[in-house]
C-alpha cells in the first residue's frame, strides 16, 4: 500500500483526531508527528476516525473516559445477509478462540479471560443482489445490510464477532466470515469504518468528529446499488 498523507480532522492544543485509511497501523500516524501520544486502537484494515492525545495528561483523560464508556463510538459496516430487526443490541461475552488465537469469538469455544460485551445496532439500507463477485462462495443468492454499529465496550475485534456470531459476518472479512465471505464490487478489505467519536473535551465542551466513507467503501456501496 502507497504511503498516504495524514489527513487531520480536528486538532488543538491538547489532543488530534485524523482519519486513518485502511492497510496501516493504529499508530501509523507517530511516524509523521511525534507529538502525538495514542490511547485508543483501530484493526489495521478498519479506516476511519482516531483520537490521539498530545500531552500525557490529555492522554489518561482520553484513555479513562474510553474505559468509563464516555466516548460515544459509531462505526458503519457492510455484513453478509438481510439483519432481520431495524435496530437491535448484541450483547455476547467475547474471548480468544480455542481453534484460531488470532480470533475473538462471541459463541464456540473460548480460551483466557471471557469479557462482557454489547454491540448496539441501527440498519440503514439492505441490498439484495445475484453473485457479485467470483469470491462468493456459496450457491445462493447474495443480500447485503448497511449497519451503524455502536460499541458500547471496547473488546479487540468486537464489532467483527459479535456480527459473526449472529450469522451476519463483515463482508470481505477473512477472519470472521468463514463461508460466508464475499467482497461486493472487487472490495478487497473488510467493510468497517469508524465513521465519528463523541465526547467531552478536557475543557467541558462537547465534541463530535466525524470521518467520510473512503472511496473503496463507497464504490461497493455504488456497485450493490447498480445490481
Amino acid at each position: 500500500m502507497e504511503e498516504q498523507q495524514l489527513e487531520i480532522i480536528y486538532e488543538d492544543e491538547n489532543l488530534a483526531t485524523v482519519n486513518k485509511p485502511y492497510g496501516v497501523n493504529f499508530d501509523w500516524a507517530l511516524n509523521e508527528r511525534s507529538d502525538l501520544l495514542p490511547v485508543h486502537r483501530l484493526d489495521k484494515d478498519t479506516s476511519g476516525i482516531i483520537l490521539f492525545a498530545k500531552n500525557t495528561v490529555t492522554a489518561e483523560y482520553l484513555k479513562k473516559l474510553f474505559r468509563e464508556r464516555e466516548i460515544k463510538k459509531t462505526y458503519l459496516t457492510l455484513v453478509v445477509g438481510a439483519v432481520k430487526d431495524c435496530e437491535g443490541k448484541i450483547e455476547l461475552a467475547i474471548g480468544r478462540s480455542k481453534k484460531t488465537p488470532l480470533k475473538r469469538v462471541a459463541i464456540g469455544e473460548q480460551r483466557g479471560k471471557i469479557r462482557h460485551a454489547v454491540t448496539g445496532f441501527k440498519v440503514l439500507k439492505k441490498f439484495a443482489s445475484g453473485h457479485p463477485t467470483s469470491a462468493w462462495m456459496s450457491d445462493v443468492q447474495a443480500s447485503f445490510t448497511l449497519v451503524e454499529a455502536y460499541p458500547k465496550t471496547g473488546r479487540t475485534h468486537q464489532i467483527r464477532s459479535h456480527f459473526a456470531a449472529i450469522g451476519h459476518p463483515v463482508v470481505c472479512d477473512k477472519l470472521y466470515a468463514g463461508k460466508k465471505f464475499v467482497c461486493p464490487g472487487k472490495l478487497t478489505r473488510q467493510f468497517l469504518h469508524a465513521a465519528a467519536l463523541e465526547f467531552t473535551l478536557p475543557s467541558g465542551g462537547r465534541l463530535k468528529l466525524e470521518a467520510d466513507l473512503p472511496k473503496d467503501l463507497e464504490d461497493a456501496i455504488f456497485f450493490l446499488c447498480q445490481h
